[in-house]
């Protein structure tokens, strides 16, 4: 197979940076569309993709799209497609789906009837009327929306956000894809330093330590379409062995997370341990009133607590007050970003942000305030007598 059609999902607002990752490797033929970046590249493009997006939910591989209002043009359709070209004869192919806006609106209907369709399209094929599907997976989804149906074969397994370091994490955990996504919006680079006054289970300063040191994301788990032979083995050691050919482990980094929970302090440094970064990035159990820094021109980065919970409003009010108050005195010529779901944050912070720009955490609509610090001086040329 020389050109596969791909899907890169993404988070609503999310979707300009998955394309610029997907450019950046190298695929020029792109199109942008809500919660989805769509290209056409060979099939090593499968294996980069899944390794190196930080930023993108999953990857998976488009078979067709056609507009169906009956069950039976379901049906039909979906049999046409070139199923066997991607589906081995024992492979294991369930079916999800989902349905939105959409005359067939019942999902578990329209699973079973593309179920159907798959299994007469290798029944074809194959010239076999039983299938023991105890090979690889290869998991299909019908999503239909206004009526079209995109049928696609997910060749990611686990969400990309499972990247394989983070065995434990607190209550409110912060996705690793987003994490990765609030670095990428600031102005830090590796040479600066970048301090997470509010940690959790230290995801920000993780993700900042893989992209500091480029880092593949997926350099850690697998993936589903690895045991897809029509790819093969040796395209994804060759894209294992780029990860490692790229990466930049030494690459000094100044990366500081705090939090006022110890717990929290512990589950930061065991998942650090898990990412490789024992002796890289540094914890520290503090409060953001006691925050200092020793360099200037660095980033903070804080996903603080929304105060959405019933009783909290008041002391995240107070605590979005010591964040303005601490940080406007104590690192003025830093650059602060801050994401917060409190539609008041810039009048309890004392100060308008440079820009705003809106993100979903989960479900939750969010805005990331950006207070842009001041640039440094640039160098002072000394001219040779």
């Amino acid at each position: 197979m020389d050109k596969v059609t791909l899907i890169a999902t993404a988070t609503m607002g999310l979707e300009a940076l998955v394309a610029k990752e997907v450019k950046d490797l190298g695929y020029k033929d792109v199109t942008v569309e809500n919660g989805r970046i769509i290209y056409t590249a060979d099939p090593m493009a499968i294996c980069r993709s899944n390794l190196w997006l930080r930023t993108a939910d999953r990857i998976k591989v488009k078979v067709g799209e056609f507009k169906a209002l009956s069950f039976e043009e379901l049906f039909e359709k979906t049999k046409a497609l070139p199923w066997a070209n991607f589906i081995p004869i024992n492979a294991e192919f369930p079916v999800i789906g989902k349905s939105v806006k959409s005359k067939l609106f019942s999902v578990s209907d329209c699973q079973g009837i593309v179920k159907k369709a798959v299994v007469e399209s290798l029944k074809k094929k194959y010239r076999t009327d039983w299938f023991k599907e105890d090979g690889p997976l290869y998991r299909i989804e019908v999503a239909l929306h206004k009526d079209v149906a995109t049928l696609t074969i997910d060749a990611s397994g686990d969400g990309l956000h499972k990247r394989g370091y983070r065995y434990r994490s607190n209550q409110a955990p912060l996705k690793e894809t987003l994490a990765s996504a609030l670095i990428m919006l600031t102005n830090w680079r590796p040479d600066k330093p970048l301090m997470d006054p509010f940690c959790g289970s230290g995801t920000l300063p993780i993700e900042a330590a893989m992209i500091g040191q480029n880092i593949a994301p997926g350099f850690m788990r697998e993936f589903a379409s690895e045991q897809w032979g029509w790819i093969g083995k040796e395209k994804w050691d060759q894209a294992r062995m780029e990860v490692e050919d790229l990466a930049k482990y030494d690459q000094e980094l100044d990366i500081l997370g705090t939090d006022i929970d110890h717990r929290m302090i512990e589950l930061s440094e065991h998942n650090a341990v898990e990412a490789g970064f024992t002796d890289i990035i540094r914890f520290k159990q503090m409060q953001v009133t006691d925050l200092r820094a020793k360099r200037e021109y660095g980033c903070l980065i804080a996903n603080p607590p929304y105060g959405e919970r019933l009783g909290e409003k008041e002391q995240v009010a107070q605590l979005y007050k010591e964040m303005g108050k601490i940080f406007q005195e104590h690192i003025p010529t830093w650059s602060i970003y801050v994401l917060t779901s409190n539609e008041q944050f810039e009048e309890l912070y004392g100060k308008k942000a440079t820009k705003k720009r809106k993100l979903y955490n989960g479900k939750i609509r969010t805005d990331l305030y950006q207070y842009w610090g001041p640039r440094p001086p640039k160098p002072v040329d000394v001219q040779k007598k």
